[in-house]
């Protein structure tokens, strides 16, 4: 299992987008879903037998479709950076990506790239389609935009996150230097950064943008023990006694999920008595308990 997933919070449509995206890209796959049972439903109020989450790889990269409920919204705050080979691929999942959907950034010629476009999806999701320069070492990177009251941040946040997670590093960085209307000259225009071998990026900007980071987006760290769980949560929690189901927010206002791999096995036992048991403590936790989640699996 890879460290992170990432998760996309749907209202009712995680099996119909799990599609959508996996027609979309070429190197693409549903790999399983799971469907909500009568645990918690006074909590999440969906029929048992519906969908709660797809998961599905897109070019060597785990995502994780949600059926959250209409709480939450997409923001461009968080984006999907997607390095193309050629601009005739850039020209086709800006074809297929723009069905629906709405361009923020003209699919055009930029100094930065001869063949660059952001758009937004039918669901909300954006991404930046951008002819690379030469092999990507990751198709699809995440990339977080600082704006408002967090525009100057970034770099602060790369030194953050990279103090977080091991074997972690920081990676270029470019500024907007001179002459920039609304953006001072030493803001990032782009930086990237390596978090135990996956690639994110993080970008600033001054404009007047009303959006900020959502819960729509967030990134799950598969932990292997307790003791990992316990270290990450403390770490990343802008509070680490708020959060819920394992879910937090970091000082920046990402979104983020600590799981032990445990929990997979436990929620999808073939005794269903045994994992609804599992969800019904599961939803009452804050930060996940390895010990009282097998509790809950191993007696009645």
């Amino acid at each position: 299992m890879q460290r992170f997933s990432t998760c996309l919070w749907f209202d009712h449509q995680a099996e119909e987008a799990a599609r959508f995206y996996t027609a979309v890209f070429r190197n693409a796959r549903v790999t399983s879903a799971s469907h909500y049972s009568e645990a918690g439903q006074e909590i999440h109020g969906r029929p048992p037998g519906t969908v709660v989450t797809v998961e599905f790889e897109l070019e060597g990269q785990a995502f994780v479709a949600l059926n959250g409920g209409p709480h939450v919204a997409f923001t461009p705050a968080i984006s999907f950076m997607v390095n193309c080979d050629t601009a005739a691929e850039v020209d086709a999942l800006w074809s297929r990506l723009a069905d629906g959907g709405i361009p923020l950034m003209a699919l055009d010629s930029y100094p930065f790239s001869d063949r660059y476009g952001w758009i937004q999806d039918r669901y909300g999701v954006s991404w930046q389609l951008i002819l690379g320069q030469g092999a990507a070492r990751q198709k699809i990177m995440p990339v977080l935009m600082f704006v408002g009251r967090k525009y100057g941040k970034a770099e602060e946040a790369i030194r953050f996150y990279t103090s977080v997670f091991p074997n972690a590093k920081a990676g270029s960085i470019f500024r907007y230097g001179p002459g920039q209307t609304l953006d001072r000259p030493e803001a990032v225009a782009y930086a990237d950064f390596e978090l135990d071998g996956r690639l994110f990026a993080v970008m600033e900007s001054g404009y007047d943008h009303r959006f900020d980071f959502s819960e729509a987006i967030s990134f799950i760290v598969h932990c292997r023990d307790q003791r990992e769980v316990d270290d990450y949560w403390d770490k990343l929690a802008a509070d680490p006694a708020d959060g819920q189901c394992g879910w937090l927010k970091d000082r920046y206002g990402v979104s983020w999920q600590i799981v032990p791999t445990v929990l997979y096995q436990l929620l999808r036992d073939a005794d269903a008595a045994q994992s609804q048991r599992v969800m019904r403590v599961l939803l009452q936790m804050r930060k996940l308990d390895i010990d009282g989640l097998q509790r809950a699996y191993d007696h009645a």
